[in-house]
Parts: C-alpha cells; sequence; structure tokens
C-alpha cells in the first residue's frame, strides 16, 4: 500500500459550512482525513455556489462532474482512490455502482448525515396529524434506497444514537457496518466561556437555519403563528430575529417590524450571531439526525429551548443547556424564564459545555474512525464476507432478471 492515501468524497452539494451543519459535518470529516495523511478529492456534480467553502485553500483537489455519464469511470479509474465517501444516499446511488465497477478495491463509506426515511416518516406523520411510530419507518418508501444503500457500502456514518438503535432493531443492519459518528468539535474550556459576551451583554432571542430544509421552514412558521403570540402576551419588549440561507419568498413575507418579529435573511458569521443572542428558540417539530443550530448555541454560551424531537439523541443523560418542551404554552413560558433570570440563563450555558465535553470530542472519536477505515483497507474481502446482504445487492442478478423479463415481454408483444 502507498504512503499517501487517496479518498475521494463525492459531494451532494459544495460544502457551505455557514449555510448549514451539514456543511460544517463535512469540513469536520474532511479535517480528520486531512489530520491522518490523507490526501483528498472533493467531486461534485452540483453547480457552483458564492458561498461554498474554497476547497484549495484546504489543499483539496476540486472536481465537477457529471450525473450518468460514463466520464465519472474515466476519472475514478484514473484517480485510483483508496478511499471513497459519498455524501448522502442518493450521492451512492448515483455513483456507487460506478466506483464498484472501476475500483473494486476501494472503501466505500457513506455519511449518511441523518436518516432521511426518519424525517420523511416524522413529516407524514405530522402533516397527517397524528403521531409518529417507528412501524412507520417499515412502510416509508425512501428506506427501501437509503438501508439499500448502507448495505451496499463497507462501512456508514450514523451521526445519532437514536438513529444506530433504529438501525438495529428497527432494520436489524449488521453493527458491523456501522460507525456512530457524531458532530466533532473541540473542548471548551471554562477560559473559553470568560472570554464570550456575557448574559447583561447579550438580547433578543434568535433561531438560525438553513431555509432549504424544510424541518426550518416549518419551526419558523411554528413560532410565528403560534408561540410568538404567547410570548409576546406576557413580555410584550421581546425580539426574534430569524437568520437562515436561502430564505424564500414566504419566509421574507413572516417579517413582522412591529411585532418584534424580524426575518433577517442569511447571516455573515452565524457564530457571532448566536453569541450575542441571549437564548435561541428552536421549537423543531419534525426531523432527524443532530440539530447543529443546537450545538453551535452551546458553543457559543447561548442557552437554547427546543423539542424532544429537537434534543433527541444530542445530550445523553446530561441536564440540557436550556428548556426541552413540546407544550406550546410551557415553551414560551420557560423562554422568558430562561431570557430574565440571570442565575437560571448562567446554569443553562454551564449544562452546554458539559454537554459539549463529554459527548462530541473530536479526540474521542477521530482515531477510532482512521483505525477502522485502517482495518477496513487491509482485509476489505474478509468483511464484505461477511455483509452479505450487501454483496447480494451488489449481485447483478437482481436487476438482471427484472430487466430480461420486460425486454422478453417487450419482444412477444411486438
Amino acid at each position: 500500500m502507498s504512503q499517501i492515501k487517496k479518498l475521494l468524497i463525492i459531494g451532494f452539494v459544495w460544502p457551505e459550512p455557514n449555510s448549514s451543519a451539514a456543511g460544517g459535518r463535512m469540513m469536520q470529516l474532511i479535517s480528520v482525513f486531512k489530520k491522518n495523511g490523507f490526501e483528498i478529492t472533493f467531486a461534485s456534480a452540483a453547480l457552483d455556489s458564492d458561498f461554498m467553502v474554497d476547497l484549495a485553500s484546504f489543499g483539496i483537489e476540486k472536481k465537477a462532474i457529471a450525473l450518468n455519464n460514463s466520464s465519472f469511470d474515466d476519472f475514478v479509474i484514473e484517480l485510483n482512490p483508496d478511499v471513497v465517501l459519498f455524501d448522502r444516499f442518493m450521492i451512492e446511488e448515483q455513483f456507487g455502482w460506478r466506483v464498484a465497477e472501476n475500483c473494486p478495491n476501494a472503501i466505500r463509506l457513506l455519511d449518511t448525515e441523518d436518516l432521511h426515511c426518519l424525517r420523511a416518516a416524522r413529516q407524514k406523520a405530522f402533516r397527517e396529524n397524528r403521531t409518529f411510530e417507528l412501524n412507520d419507518l417499515l412502510s416509508e418508501e425512501v428506506a427501501k434506497r437509503e438501508i439499500a444503500s448502507i448495505l451496499r457500502c463497507d462501512v456508514s456514518f450514523i451521526i445519532s444514537e437514536f438513529e444506530m438503535k433504529i438501525l438495529n432493531d428497527v432494520f436489524k443492519v449488521d453493527s458491523k457496518i456501522l460507525f456512530y459518528l457524531p458532530f466533532l468539535v473541540a473542548e471548551m474550556t471554562q477560559n473559553e466561556l470568560t472570554n464570550l459576551p456575557l448574559f447583561e451583554d447579550r438580547e433578543h432571542f434568535v433561531f438560525i437555519g438553513n431555509f432549504l430544509h424544510e424541518p426550518n421552514w416549518n419551526t419558523v412558521q411554528y413560532l410565528k403563528e403560534t408561540i410568538w403570540p404567547f410570548i409576546k402576551k406576557d413580555f410584550p419588549e421581546a425580539v426574534l430575529r430569524v437568520y437562515g440561507a436561502y430564505p424564500s419568498q414566504k419566509v421574507l413575507q413572516l417579517h413582522q417590524p412591529k411585532n418584534g418579529f424580524f426575518i433577517m435573511g442569511r447571516a455573515a458569521d452565524a457564530n457571532e450571531i448566536v453569541k450575542k443572542a441571549r437564548v435561541v428558540l428552536a421549537p423543531i417539530r419534525f426531523g432527524a439526525g443532530l440539530k447543529g443550530k443546537l450545538l453551535e448555541a452551546m458553543q457559543c454560551g447561548t442557552p437554547s429551548i427546543t423539542t424532544e424531537t429537537g434534543a433527541e439523541a444530542m445530550h445523553a443523560d446530561l441536564p440540557w443547556n436550556g428548556f426541552i418542551t413540546n407544550d406550546t404554552a410551557l415553551f414560551a413560558k420557560q423562554a422568558i424564564e430562561l431570557y430574565n433570570n440571570e442565575i437560571l440563563w448562567k446554569q443553562a450555558q454551564q449544562n452546554g459545555i458539559e454537554i459539549i465535553n463529554q459527548c462530541y470530542q473530536k479526540s474521542s472519536f477521530d482515531t477510532a474512525l482512521i483505525d477502522k477505515i485502517n482495518s477496513l483497507m487491509a482485509d476489505s474481502e474478509n468483511h464484505r464476507l461477511h455483509n452479505f446482504m450487501g454483496s447480494l445487492l451488489q449481485h447483478h442478478t437482481l436487476k438482471s432478471t427484472k430487466y430480461m423479463a420486460k425486454w422478453i415481454e417487450a419482444k412477444n408483444k411486438n
């Protein structure tokens, strides 16, 4: 094996760490691989954006590729990567078979970001005004595609322990092809906390989130139509500033300064915005994975109020850095209390630091991740031998029998 290991990342989009948690997550993964000596090429069929990160500044080669085009085959054969990381299952569907055919020895990794089938099933249950149940996942169409993608890969990164449990218990996926990998951040010290803005130097409530993500849009609607009236009734001077990349016209129409509800659009520096706010409001009603906005709030020393879905799998058994409730009236009451009670606010802030340091330490996961990948590179044949369902899904007869039958049927009709 060559001294320099080649990693090919195939991105759903070009990373935008200032626009979404997914972009930040990708840069965290890149940092781990760079630290461990991987030569990285980042390829995507997405269009360039004004807010994409400058990959060259991180020593990463940028490569534009095309969907459904054999030019990718030539590219990947020439690159001959040791490891390929697919950014979400849709990318594995598009390019996984091409990688398997042209670079059969390359280790195939999938970063799920979150379980899309869980988010879709919860959203469907929400729209049908009923309680989500785990059995809903079994009838979710996207689950079949997503689980198939996980099975085809050598290892999939799972960001949430709740989603690990779903994959094990509901879908019976072998733990050997799953790797728990939450957000990866540095330890937060008490000294860093003292350098953050003080309680009295902060003002306003804040929400922040990419509006291309449906749960974020739904959250802002819920804030505006249901929760904010409760808050304003008992706290007339309250102000909420809503930030987020890619706001649509329907988002901008919620802007109502007279009512203290401000749609601010994209944040030039989300970190600075959250640091200056006193409380983050995030009444998320459906979704999956981990919520980057809530981890960011902890890093900024900003307490938050969210729902059970929002806080899911984010804090182990540790006290939340604020409050968790699904009750609308209680959410508003606790928001006001957290905003005005400095002692309560400081304790919530301290809780956030404990969560960061116990649940998201980069040093707790990066070595194990690289060890796992090196182990796969050293013995991929044996690993794949024991992933029978994955090899079954790679087998050509699963599709060839279907299309042979269709070809014969069409031939007989003629």
